[in-house]
């Protein structure tokens, strides 16, 4: 039989407390950590495999710019927001100050429209492996591989904005992370839709992407000011986009074809198409007419 003295009795009994305390510090810790989202396997028909979704349920979580963004926290869509920027009667100021430039690098391909499609960044050439880094202070929305995107993120910001980083070839962040200004956000690289290793990069509001050359310097990597003031005038394109019309290339389809039966001239097709009246035309082939 063990004997405990009154000595050995308390000591004991302090320990135990101890590790009372200790467990259930663990315990509250736990119930936290799993309380911020919902989680749910929602499949997504666009991409190449079965989406995570983290729902943000509640408001108490301050989300960045709530006031802008409200509820609305979706990790699966670049664009999730009904609002419009672009019908937007005033001024937004922007706070830009401690920006981090994601990579400094030459730009190979510029904000605007390509041909038929438009391209809603700024594109950098990096080599596989480089450092990519966040713009400003935020919270990771979006962290996954999309068919065009590749490897991507999504960051929604302090100031209102957004960024995108895609192509990446390895995502270091996960949904929900809060990353401050420079913190890596993965590997630059050549997934998704990409001819060669490069940095898609994007700024957004509400959804609606901004020149991001209006907005940084390139070549110092800095913004032109502390303070950006967003008008609408900054989402023009948005509406010269609604506008824009396509004909589908089917067997028999020729330039000619598509005139008539669009009732555009010939030389306006080729014009918007970089096209050459002698143009072989593909099936399948998206021809902007208007």
């Amino acid at each position: 039989m063990i004997k405990f003295t009154s000595a050995k009795c308390a000591a004991l009994l302090t320990l135990t407390l101890a590790l009372s305390n200790a467990a259930f510090s663990q315990l509250v810790q736990d119930s936290v950590d799993l309380q911020p989202y919902n989680l749910k396997i929602e499949d997504d028909e666009s991409d190449e495999a079965d989406s995570v979704l983290f729902v943000a349920p509640t408001a108490h979580m301050a989300y960045p710019a709530y006031a802008i963004y409200g509820d609305s926290w979706s990790n699966i869509d670049v664009n999730p927001y009904s609002a419009s920027p672009a019908n937007m009667s005033n001024v937004v100021p922007i706070n830009l100050e401690g920006y981090t430039h994601p990579n400094r690098n030459v730009i190979t391909s510029r904000f605007g429209f390509r041909r038929w499609k438009f391209h809603h960044g700024i594109d950098l050439r990096l080599a596989v492996g480089d450092s990519v880094r966040c713009a400003f202070n935020g919270r990771v929305r979006i962290a996954r591989r999309g068919k065009a995107y590749g490897n991507y993120v999504v960051v929604r910001h302090y100031n209102g904005l957004e960024t995108t980083y895609a192509h990446l070839s390895k995502i270091l962040v996960k949904v929900n992370d809060n990353i401050k200004s420079g913190d890596l956000v993965g590997w630059g690289g050549n997934t998704g839709r990409s001819t060669g290793p490069h940095l898609h990069y994007e700024i957004r509001y509400l959804g609606q992407a901004i020149d991001p050359m209006t907005i940084v310097d390139f070549e110092t990597g800095l913004p032109y000011s502390s303070t950006f003031l967003l008008t609408a005038h900054h989402f023009e394109y948005v509406k010269e986009l609604e506008k824009m019309r396509y004909w589908v290339v089917h067997s028999g389809d020729s330039l000619w074809a598509i005139s008539r039966k669009t009732g555009v001239p010939v030389a306006r097709i080729c014009e918007v198409n970089h096209l050459s009246r002698t143009s072989i035309l593909l099936l399948g082939q998206r021809i902007r007419y208007r």
